[in-house]
């Protein structure tokens, strides 16, 4: 799945990672 993080503080960056760990693809935006 491609999710979108727009947000990249200190609970976006980490939820960012966790999907991306978990196989996801991950596009990061920092707002």
């Amino acid at each position: 799945m491609r999710i979108s993080v727009f947000g990249t503080g200190y609970v976006g960056l980490v939820a960012a990672a966790c999907f991306a760990d978990a196989g996801h693809h991950v596009f990061a935006v920092d707002v």
